[in-house]
């Protein structure tokens, strides 16, 4: 992210280093799964893998985009029809009920894969334009309502990115000793 991350002569910057460990944890977390083990939960009231999964990629979608001021790749380029959901920016699990997240059917593990390759593809832009001093600017998500500085909205993303790959391995791990699997 222009100077305000990457003042380090070039190296990796460490908001971008980060998205790239989600990228790739989210990846091995889905490998091998059953598209039909996707939409298992280990009991009424929790959320499945795909859920889950699906959940990750549209906060950073939805922040992202809202940081860049851009459309979410989800509405611009039609990743909600592919994956048999409303064309709605603020459809982001965010809020839902438990019988929301319930009713969730996962587009399977190789779409939700791609379309966060999609969003990927977006962070790693962002991480590598953003101008310097972009982590002290304010903004405010029009699907939130909250005005929050730039630095704490990718902390926030970042920490719930992760809590909910600690779900994901977790619920992989119980799924894959029933008959789910």
């Amino acid at each position: 992210m222009g100077g305000a991350v990457n003042g380090d002569g070039g190296r990796q910057p460490l908001t971008a280093g980060l998205f790239r460990r989600v990228r790739r944890d989210l990846a091995a977390a889905l490998d091998e799964v059953p598209d039909a083990a996707l939409d298992g939960r280990p009991a009424p009231g929790r959320n499945s893998l795909g859920w889950l999964a699906w959940h990750v990629a549209r906060g950073q979608d939805r922040n992202v985009s809202e940081l860049m001021g851009e459309p979410q790749v989800w509405v611009a380029d039609g990743w909600a029809a592919r994956c048999g959901r409303p064309a709605d920016p603020s459809d982001t699990g965010f809020g839902h009920s438990p019988a929301e997240a319930a009713a969730f059917r996962s587009p399977g593990g190789a779409l939700l894969l791609t379309y966060h390759g999609a969003v990927h593809a977006r962070v790693e832009r962002y991480c590598a334009t953003a101008p310097a001093g972009d982590l002290g600017r304010t903004v405010t998500s029009p699907t939130l309502g909250d005005t929050r500085t730039v630095e704490e909205r990718l902390q926030g993303l970042l920490a719930d990115s992760f809590a909910h790959l600690g779900q994901i391995a977790l619920l992989r791990g119980a799924l894959a000793g029933t008959t789910q699997w």
